[in-house]
């Protein structure tokens, strides 16, 4: 006779099995990763049909089977139904849910990841259209504190130097090394590339930099410094410096490690700049969240399949 168990989970991914289950990949709080089969599903009038969709929490009832958990009984607590009425949200919300399968565990308890996906899903559906990728960012950079690989943002990860922006210099500029673990300054990122046998000598790390972002640029992308490709290049991040960050590039991603993100009025006030305007802010929040895409490819050793519809998503709304 098979075993029961009682779960709460959100489901993180939805594939057809058979003619008319679906086979869930869940994250629980009690167990943390959890694949079960939610009988008759696809079927229409089906009890488990609106329970079995993506990002839909509920209290399980499952039955410990052979090679596969059935669902017996789902009950909803919630289902954060405006995710999937907006696309952007749909895309982000998706991207949120493949970096969990990426850090989750199986046969353990995942209370913190569940709370903190379950909240910041919660926020990508209250936030308006044009704050989308800001929560998304802000987001993925919390996994990455959780995860315990979040890079450095304040300090030199090298020399432990406190890094301030400087709105004062246009042509300010500090390093992010995703081996080193964060930012860096760009001096001492000339000592480390030249400690280093690359394949290509450059004189100084801003021409490292710049030779990096060109490779990585993809055509047609915004015209952000240094922006790079979504694609995923293990042998280009390995290249010591990833990009060099302007002093408002390195203000957002100091604010990411606040509980709360800052309005978007707040963020052009601290940039100090006349001509700044909320497309400068959306270019800024498209840097930052390649950057951290990145860094999350790099510290996972896996690629965010998510991610290349997020870059069609918003290049898309940005030209239109």
């Amino acid at each position: 006779m098979s075993r029961t168990y009682k779960a709460t989970g959100i489901n993180l991914k939805s594939m057809p099995m058979g003619e008319s289950d679906r086979l869930l990949t869940i994250l629980t709080r009690e167990f943390g990763l959890v694949r079960a089969v939610a009988m008759g599903s696809r079927k229409h009038n089906s009890r488990l049909g609106g329970r079995s969709e993506l990002f839909v929490v509920n209290e399980l009832l499952i039955a410990k089977g052979r090679s596969l958990d059935k669902i017996t009984q789902a009950d909803t607590l919630e289902s954060h139904p405006r995710l999937g009425q907006d696309l952007k949200k749909l895309i982000a919300s998706q991207y949120l849910a493949e970096l969990c399968l990426h850090q989750a565990l199986s046969d353990q308890p995942q209370e913190d990841l569940f709370c903190l996906l379950n909240e910041h899903l919660a926020r990508l559906e209250r936030s308006p259209a044009s704050q989308v990728l800001a929560h998304l960012t802000h987001a993925v950079f919390q996994l990455l504190v959780l995860a315990g690989v979040a890079p450095q943002v304040h300090l030199c990860c090298v020399t432990r130097e406190a890094l301030p922006p400087d709105f004062g210099d246009r042509t300010w500029r500090i390093g992010f090394s995703i081996p080193a673990g964060g930012t860096v300054t760009l001096s001492t990122l000339e000592q480390l590339l030249a400690t280093q046998p690359p394949r290509r000598q450059y004189r100084t790390a801003e021409a490292a930099a710049v030779a990096v972002s060109q490779a990585e640029e993809p055509r047609g992308s915004l015209p952000v410094a240094n922006t790079t490709s979504s694609t995923y290049k293990p042998s280009l991040a390995k290249a010591g410096l990833h990009r060099r960050l302007s002093a408002p590039e390195l203000m957002i991603l100091q604010h990411l490690t606040d509980a709360e993100l800052p309005e978007p009025t707040v963020l052009l006030a601290q940039m100090q700049a006349e001509t700044a305007s909320q497309r400068t802010i959306d270019q800024l929040w498209q840097s930052i969240e390649q950057a951290l895409r990145a860094y999350a490819q790099y510290y996972f050793d896996r690629p965010i399949r998510s991610a290349t519809l997020i870059d069609a998503c918003f290049a898309t709304a940005d030209s239109a």
